[in-house]
This record gives C-alpha cells, sequence and structure tokens, in this order.
C-alpha cells in the first residue's frame, strides 16, 4: 500500500487575521473553517490548506477532549506551492502585483515550466508553478 494523494497542507501563522486579510485579498480564498486565535482552514478543490497558530496547537488537549488531536507545530516559513497553467502564473503574477505582494522569483525550470513565489504575513513562501516541472500533467 501507498499514500494515493495529499488531502492537507499546513501552514504555521501566529497573526491569523493577517493571513485571513491575505489570503482573502491576494488569493480569493475564503475560510472553509476558523478558530479565533487557533486556525483558520481554507479548500482549495479537493485538498485543504491548513494555518495553525503554533502557540495554540503545541498545546495538549485534555485526555477527554472530543477531537484529541496530538500537540503540532512548528516555528519558521514554510512552503505551499499552488497548481497552475503557464497563462494562469501570469494572470496571478499581475493580480499578486496590483495587490502590492512582492514577487521575490520568477523563472522557467531548466526542464520546463514556471514558478513565481511570493510571500504571506508569516513570511511563509509561497508559490504558483506549472505542474510540469515535477513531470506532472
Amino acid at each position: 500500500m501507498k499514500p494515493n494523494a495529499i488531502l492537507e497542507t499546513v501552514l504555521y501563522a501566529r497573526d491569523l487575521g493577517a493571513i485571513e486579510d491575505f489570503y482573502r485579498q491576494a488569493l480569493g480564498l475564503e475560510p472553509f473553517a476558523k478558530v479565533e486565535g487557533r486556525h483558520v482552514f481554507y479548500r482549495v478543490e479537493e485538498q485543504m490548506l491548513l494555518v495553525f497558530n503554533p502557540v495554540a496547537t503545541t498545546k495538549p488537549f485534555p485526555h477527554d477532549a472530543k477531537l484529541p488531536v496530538p500537540p503540532h507545530g512548528a516555528d519558521g516559513e514554510g512552503h505551499v506551492c499552488f497548481r497552475a497553467s503557464a497563462d494562469e502564473i501570469a494572470a496571478w503574477r499581475a493580480r499578486l502585483e496590483e495587490q502590492g505582494v512582492v514577487i521575490e522569483a520568477d523563472f522557467e525550470w531548466p526542464d520546463g515550466g514556471r514558478s513565481i513565489y511570493f510571500r504571506d504575513p508569516a513570511g511563509n513562501c509561497l508559490e504558483f508553478a506549472e505542474p510540469r516541472i515535477w513531470g506532472l500533467k
């Protein structure tokens, strides 16, 4: 057996209000679920992008918690890459620049495919890339 897909991708940020504003304004994403001060979740097609506040999620739940999720968290900059076609990447670059988002890198990979990189308010490195950078369709 082996996994057939990734269901969730997780980033960490302490200021979830700034994250929510950024993901709404810059990426057009609306929260799927949120708990003030703990997390904000986004649905991206058939996958979930979860943004947790590590200050809250590193604390264990009481032993009788209804959903006893083990503690987890990370400090520092994470990374997530959103799938996009070449035309979509051009449109995303224009939209992000209109929002005042700095594009840190924009290049073609040696074996084909384009990526653009930028950051969210927590410093997480975000990317739009063509799937062909990984040999995917």
